[in-house]
């Protein structure tokens, strides 16, 4: 089995050896640093034995044998310091052979210069300086043996030092091997592995067998970087499948966006159908697409529209019964449906197989389970639409039938509104202009009565009345006019009743005058119409019957509006018994006020002029939204 070595392990083992060395280098360094040291205090103390035998001979030739004395005790501590070393100096001999007999000839020559120096007469001293000097030389001798070791001892720390310094460059340059090939070049192969996925090159590895940490670790980062790989490869699959997806419904919301704003700006019938077939051509990428539209009965299917179609199947499709076709069938199931065209059963029409289409999608048109229509998409090859495709068909069938069916509702709006707004021109032609035409048909016939009978005052006083009539029906006609071309303020009244008064001012040459009071919320556009208009029937009221001179209308707009037409004129009697079926205008006012759910008092007296008020409830100010069909009403 193989032993797993850990990094630092190998570090260890690798620089064991040369720490040992190095150990035993510096340990035998030390100790030949010791031996030279303790050799040179030897040579220093044997030397300074030469000097010390030289006084001793000294002493002996002067007699002074207190000096000799001491000379020869310091003498022999010397010779016993060489002897036994001294540790502390430190001092010690380096003894072999040949210092062991130079040393011994040392001891010898002053064990007999001792005991001739101390007991020799004085007669002989002329001996001395040859006996001292021999004495010298056996010391030198065995100085120089010590210093020849010496230089021995000095040659082995060179060489160690040598050594040390070959360990050291050996050392230093197998560590940064061992370095660069345990760590160095690992983290070199892992860097560059890690910069390649960093720049999307996940099938990176590194090729590192080892047992050591930068083993598990290349072996960790492997697993990893496959494991990246794997998750890279299904996350390119799930972005492709989701970037598909979002493809897919980014043309669904398109498509339905774009039939939306056909759906809003359309203007006709015809112009839908067109568009929403080229649409629905392009988006189900169908080879012909008709688009028919059934009765009530569901019995008949028009061809309201076409796209890619043979003219020939165009022309003799252009209203299908039901049952005659596979298309066209109120009795099918709901939801889209595929019709495979060659296996399906023959029927009494065959221009889809003659025109070489291969199945038809059906797509029922309904509004609120309404069958109304149906789309057919025809295609040269067997197709099956997906769950997405059936519903989006389906939304856009949706939106088309609430286009058709906005464009029928605001048909019949317009048709409402103009058939309103005639029963408005009936109702005011009748209240003011066929009532003056009547009175002018009985003053015509008055008038043939006085030229048949020759009364010429008759005659006159009727012509007279005649020339009365014609102007107010000439007057009745332009205030009706006027009141067509009143235009509104969706923001304020004002203007419109200044205009109002501008016209009446001069029409009738009565002085006018405006005061609104107050602030308030603006009135509905509906509302200004119908107050504008019960305006303008009180002033035709003052024009026709008051003879007055001035008009006010003062305007009170908080907490509630209220609106005062007020005249300098005639006035009348409200408490007569014809009051209400005399003055037509009155009752006009009324029925207006009452279709706003406002009030209505009218205020007179003969000779004190003549007060209208309209008074409006509060909630009447809140602006409200209103169909064509309200604003419309008059």
């Amino acid at each position: 089995m193989n032993k797993h070595w850990s990094l630092g392990a190998r570090l260890a083992l690798a620089a064991t050896p040369f720490l040992l060395v190095s150990l035993l280098l510096m340990a035998l360094t030390l100790w030949v640093s010791w031996q030279l040291d303790g050799g040179a205090a030897a040579v220093n103390e044997a030397g300074r034995m030469r000097m010390q035998a030289y006084r001793m001979s000294l002493s002996v030739s002067t007699g002074d044998t207190q000096a000799l004395a001491r000379q020869i005790e310091s003498f022999d501590a010397s010779l016993a310091m060489l002897r036994q070393g001294d540790p502390e100096r430190p001092l010690f001999v380096p003894w072999d052979d040949e210092v062991h007999a130079r040393f011994a000839s040392v001891e010898n020559d002053w064990a007999a210069f001792q005991q001739r120096w101390t007991r020799v007469p004085m007669s002989s001293v002329q001996v001395l300086p040859e006996e001292a000097a021999r004495f010298s030389e056996h010391i030198d001798a065995f100085v120089s043996v010590i210093e020849a070791t010496m230089s021995h001892w000095t040659r082995q720390l060179h060489l160690l030092e040598l050594a040390a310094m070959a360990l050291a460059v050996l050392g230093a340059s197998v560590l940064l091997y061992i370095g660069y090939v345990l760590v160095l070049e690992p983290v070199r192969l892992l860097k560059n592995a890690t910069d390649e996925i960093k720049h999307g090159d996940f099938s990176a590895r590194v090729d590192l067998q080892r047992s050591d940490e930068f083993g598990a670790l290349a072996e960790g980062f492997n697993r990893m970087a496959e494991h990246l790989q794997s998750m890279y490869r299904g996350l390119e699959a799930k972005v492709a499948e989701k970037t598909a997806l979002l493809e897919e419904k980014r043309e669904r919301m398109e498509a339905l966006y774009d039939v939306t704003n056909l759906v809003a700006n359309a203007t006709s019938l015809q112009e839908l159908a067109d568009g929403f077939t080229q649409r629905v051509g392009r988006v189900a990428h169908a080879d012909g697409v008709a688009l028919r539209w059934s009765d009530e009965s569901n019995r008949r299917y028009l061809l309201l529209a076409s796209l890619g179609l043979p003219e020939a199947m165009r022309e003799g499709e252009l209203c299908v019964m039901a049952g005659d076709c596979h298309c066209g069938a109120p009795e099918a199931p709901n939801g889209t449906r595929v019709i495979p065209i060659r296996s399906m059963k023959l029927s009494a029409m065959k221009h889809c197989a003659h025109a070489g289409y291969e199945a038809v999608v059906s797509v029922p048109i309904r509004l609120h389970e309404r069958l109304m229509g149906e789309l057919n998409l025809f295609y040269h090859a067997l197709v099956t639409p997906s769950e997405a495709e059936r519903s989006l068909l389906e939304a856009l069938t949706a939106h088309l039938a609430s286009g058709m069916e906005n464009l029928r509702l605001s048909a019949l709006a317009k048709e409402a509104a103009v058939a309103q707004e005639r029963t408005f021109i009936a109702r005011e032609l009748h209240d003011s202009i066929a009532q003056s035409l009547a009175f002018l048909k009985i003053q015509v016939q008055l008038m043939r009565d006085a030229l048949a009978s020759g009364d010429k005052v008759s005659v006159d006083k009727t012509l007279a009345e005649i020339d009365v009539g014609v102007r107010e029906s000439y007057g009745d006609v332009r205030e009706l006019l006027m009141h067509f071309r009143t235009r509104t303020n969706t923001e304020d009244i004002e203007p419109a009743l200044a205009t109002t008064l501008r016209k009446f001012e001069h029409q009738s040459g009565i002085h006018t005058h405006l005061a609104m009071h107050g602030n308030g919320m603006p009135l509905s556009p509906d509302l200004q119409v119908q107050v504008l208009h019960i305006v303008q029937e009180a002033l035709s009221n003052v024009r026709k019957h008051a003879q007055a001179s001035q008009v006010w209308l003062d305007v009170q707009q908080h907490p509630a509006w209220r609106f005062e037409v007020r005249d300098d004129g005639r006035g009348f009697a409200t408490d007569g018994p014809s009051g209400g079926e005399t003055h037509v205008g009155l009752r006009i006012m009324s029925e207006r006020a009452q279709r706003i759910g406002a009030e209505l008092h009218v205020a007179s007296r003969p000779g004190g002029g003549t007060a209208v008020t309209l008074s409006l409830p509060a909630l009447a100010a809140a602006p409200q939204p209103l169909s064509a069909l309200e604003f419309a009403t008059p």
